[in-house]
């Protein structure tokens, strides 16, 4: 499981008098949720960024202090950067079914029956995310709510059925309906994980994992995050050390670089997340098409939307983003479209120092540019 931060708070919410109803109508009570909060307190909510995570991250968006372990957004969230947290309080919360202090259907003692976790949709998350911010006291009037790839799904999500909750919705390299490419993909990973014999039937303890099927998962998912561009530049047909001049059987581990990358990021997953919770998720990202529900109210609340997209981003490219700003658009929402050329990174760019990227997004949230930040790592 992901090792949380030490500046984690945790949160209870729904009880028994009052339980969370998913979409699917199953109930959940006490849902516990962890998160984090950076910035300065405000109680006016006005002054207040949401910040919603990608598939495996969790709530350490950034370092609270200079000695503190690196946050998963660094180029984006802390002092100077589009998110400036000397200026706003900044709130992420691991999601529902996740696996970093949040509820969720990795073997955990709260479940001892390991009874079947419910199914989870993005709409749910956003449901908690909503309940945890009135918890903590924050009037639902935020500055923003921003997130990239299953976080821009979530803000997405929020934007349609809560559009008076904040001013701003940033939409960063996401879809609001997978491609049947897409589909391909986390079906391939998935069915890595299900092949697993350590899976059983997933009731597996939390002392054997599945970690060959999820590390497979990991390494699929991992080559539609980098673009083409970026592997060719980092590895091309460079072997591995040692392996110069040499051949490997089939049934060995093969020769070159890129192989090793690819089983370095399936070793660090499987370190920090669970099967389950990745099935969960990636079943939620599937089922997503929050256009196909009516949502008469958005135009009237006026909100802010910026969507951005990245040229070398071979998971949710330009495609995806057309479709959500025509959407809205049609709906009548202001939508700002903001496609960054330069990143050859990949889908990956959301997390990185890009600086086009993140002053289109310092502009558009109103602070001012930021020093360059080491990148992070995918969530």
């Amino acid at each position: 499981m992901t090792a949380v931060s030490r500046h984690v708070e945790r949160a209870v919410l729904f009880g028994a008098d009052r339980p969370l109803r998913l979409r699917s109508g199953r109930t959940l009570t006490d849902v516990h949720v962890a998160y984090e909060r950076f910035g300065p307190p405000d109680p006016s909510g006005e002054r207040t960024v949401f910040v919603c995570h990608a598939l495996t991250g969790d709530s350490h968006v950034t370092r609270h202090h200079s000695d503190d372990r690196p946050g998963w957004w660094e180029a984006m969230v802390g002092p100077h950067r589009p998110i400036d947290t000397r200026r706003f309080h900044v709130v992420c919360a691991n999601v529902l079914g996740g696996c970093a202090g949040t509820t969720g259907p990795a073997p955990d003692p709260r479940w001892p029956a390991r009874a079947p976790f419910p199914q989870i949709e993005v709409a749910d998350m956003v449901t908690v995310h909503r309940e945890l911010l009135r918890r903590l006291g924050v009037p639902l009037r935020l500055y923003a709510v921003v997130g990239g790839s299953l976080g821009g799904m979530q803000a997405l999500e929020w934007l349609l059925r809560h559009p008076r909750d904040a001013g701003r919705f940033g939409l960063i390299a996401t879809s609001a309906r997978l491609s049947a490419d897409n589909l391909a993909q986390n079906a391939v990973a998935r069915a890595a994980i299900l092949a697993d014999p350590r899976f059983r039937g997933g009731r597996y303890p939390a002392c054997d994992p599945p970690v060959t099927g999820l590390g497979i998962a990991r390494m699929v998912g991992h080559l539609t995050y980098m673009s083409q561009e970026s592997l060719e530049a980092k590895f091309g047909r460079d072997l591995s050390p040692g392996r110069e001049g040499r051949s490997a059987p089939y049934t060995l581990p093969g020769p070159y670089a890129v192989e090793r990358y690819l089983e370095h990021q399936a070793h660090k997953l499987t370190k920090r997340f669970d099967a389950n919770s990745y099935l969960c998720l990636t079943a939620a990202m599937d089922r997503f098409d929050p256009f196909a529900e009516p949502h008469d109210d958005i135009a009237a609340a006026d909100p802010d939307v910026c969507v951005l997209s990245f040229r070398s981003d071979r998971l949710f490219g330009l495609d995806h983003s057309r479709f959500i700003a025509e959407r809205l658009l049609k709906a009548g929402v202001r939508c700002a479209h903001v496609h960054e050329e330069s990143s050859r990174h990949g889908h990956d760019a959301f997390l990185k120092d890009v600086p086009a990227y993140l002053d289109a997004m310092a502009r558009w949230l109103g602070t001012r540019a930021r020093p360059a930040v080491p990148s992070s790592p995918h969530p």
